[in-house]
């Protein structure tokens, strides 16, 4: 995209959001919002967003959600900082923040003091904790995978283990872009705006909402998926002759025939222990040895090769470096050219959606610190002294 933002013919553009965001759950729902088209406008403070400086798992967080996005540098504990703030608030469609329960209220930027200057305002607060008991506790990701049960099921008995990426920050990221836009489709009918939130804890009951179920359904607590009972007996993780593993699933008695028929398993088709996936299930200790001797007999590519013309499910086991080449990214445009801040060129995903049969994205720069301070202030109506009077006062900064 040649202007950060802006996309011709997306279903967002001409949505103008301004966002009050750090780590990865607010910009989460901004990097999705400009990705359809929205203008995106980041709030940093002077000196630019502390994310951009994180160290470990934590330095990949701005280069994957900050792209496409305008970055204005304001000083929020400067009265002429404040003022510019409100009025990007009152010519925004949506503003979006993710800090502390109250923080955006003690500096005058909480909902109700900007739905008074701008009522068709979509105000979306990503929080810890829905109201409630809890509305007060600062909670980040991995909090809430470890409250919600989340790490629980994912780990061995015993060993409660996160999800290996910030699952709840992004997904509770989708839910606030899925609140805003339920929101603007009312404010369509009504013409108000309204405040939206979703939160990291709630967000990770939904996602283990199937195990809560379960146990509703069968009177039996769900055990961790290290040890759970599967609902089938192929299902699971294999060893091949070159060290390498590859996941496969035969999740269905026609799938099994597939399966049996490609592998040359005559006598297992035909026996009537396996015949069905309940029977295959409880002689999963009898069973799994066989397959998991058949399939050491063959190297990664070989079996890889052989599965592809069965129609089984399977999967080798890729890491992160690995999709950089992932041959299916790079042919259906899966992933997009990103500049970071420093010049050099990269490849990062883009929004897993297609639209009209197209990616709505294709990459993208990382703005730098305050890098469209000026162009910001000049459309919101600053003249050229007020602007200067500002950049002194350090009420902003970055590259105005």
């Amino acid at each position: 995209m040649s202007d950060p933002g802006s996309a011709s013919g997306l279903p967002l553009e001409g949505l103008r959001v301004v966002e009050f965001t750090h780590m990865v759950m607010g910009p989460a729902v901004g990097a999705i919002l400009v990705e359809l088209g929205a203008d995106v406008v980041k709030v940093e403070p002077v000196g630019g967003d502390a994310t951009r400086k994180l160290l470990g798992s934590g330095a990949g967080y701005f280069s994957m959600y900050n792209r496409n996005k305008k970055s204005i540098c304001l000083d929020l504990k400067h009265p002429r900082g404040l003022e510019v703030a409100r009025r990007m608030a009152t010519h925004a469609d949506v503003v979006i923040e993710n800090f502390r329960t109250g923080a955006m209220d003690r500096l005058g930027l909480g909902y109700e003091a900007l739905a008074d200057l701008n009522p068709r305002l979509i105000y979306c607060s990503e929080k810890g904790f829905l109201a409630g008991p809890y509305e007060h506790r600062t909670a980040l990701d991995e909090v809430a995978q470890m409250m919600g049960g989340l790490a629980y099921m994912t780990g061995p008995p015993g060993r409660p283990l996160r999800a290996g990426s910030s699952v709840i920050d992004v997904t509770g990221g989708m839910f606030g872009v899925i609140g805003i836009l339920a929101a603007l489709e009312q404010r369509h009918r009504t013409g108000r705006g309204q405040k939206v939130s979703s939160s990291l804890f709630e967000t990770t009951v939904y996602l283990v909402g199937q195990h809560m179920a379960q146990k509703a359904v069968t009177g039996e607590a769900a055990r961790p998926m290290p040890v759970r009972i599967s609902a089938w007996a192929i299902y699971d993780v294999f060893e091949t002759a070159d060290g390498e593993q590859v996941f496969v699933g035969v999740v269905s008695d026609s799938l099994w025939e597939k399966f049996c028929k490609a592998f040359g398993l005559a006598e297992l088709a035909a026996s009537e222990e396996f015949r069905t996936n309940s029977q295959r299930v409880l002689a999963r200790d009898t069973l799994l040895p066989q397959v998991r001797d058949l399939f050491k007999r063959y190297t990664k590519a070989e079996l890889v090769e052989k599965l592809e013309r069965t129609g089984l499910p399977f999967a080798p086991i890729g890491r992160p470096e690995d999709m950089f080449e992932d041959p299916h990214l790079l042919a259906s445009g899966g992933l997009g050219d990103v500049t970071l801040p420093d010049g050099r060129e990269t490849r990062l995903p883009l929004l897993p959606v297609e639209l009209g049969g197209n990616r709505p994205s294709r990459g993208g720069a990382l703005p730098r610190p305050g890098e469209h301070t000026l162009e910001v202030l000049r459309a919101l109506g600053y003249s050229g002294t007020e602007i200067d009077a500002l950049t002194a006062g350090r009420a902003v900064g970055g590259e105005a």
